[in-house]
C-alpha cells in the first residue's frame, strides 16, 4: 500500500503533493526540514490536509503526476475537499 498525501504551510501559503508508505515518519521529516528540497527550505509547519491510500505505488504515482501537471490551487482545492 502506497499513501499519496497533500501538506500545506501557511507561512508561504503553499501546498506540497507527495508520496510514502510510511505517513507518520515521512510528515516528520518535512516539519524536522530534513530530506526534502522543497519543504526544508520553508519555515512553519506543514499540516496534512488530504491523504488517499493507492494499492501500488504505480497508482500513488500517477495520481501524484496527475496532480502537479494539473498546476491549479483551485482544482487541488476541490481535490482536497472531495477526502
Amino acid at each position: 500500500m502506497t499513501i499519496l498525501y497533500i501538506l500545506y504551510n501557511s507561512v508561504c501559503d503553499r501546498y506540497y503533493i507527495g508520496m510514502t508508505d510510511d505517513l507518520t515518519r515521512r510528515l516528520s521529516e518535512h516539519n524536522r526540514n530534513s530530506r526534502n528540497h522543497f519543504t526544508g527550505r520553508v519555515s512553519g509547519i506543514w499540516d496534512l490536509l488530504c491523504s488517499r491510500e493507492f494499492n501500488s505505488k504505480i497508482e500513488a504515482r500517477n495520481e501524484e503526476v496527475r496532480l502537479k501537471k494539473a498546476k491549479n490551487r483551485k482544482y487541488l482545492e476541490w481535490y482536497i475537499s472531495q477526502f
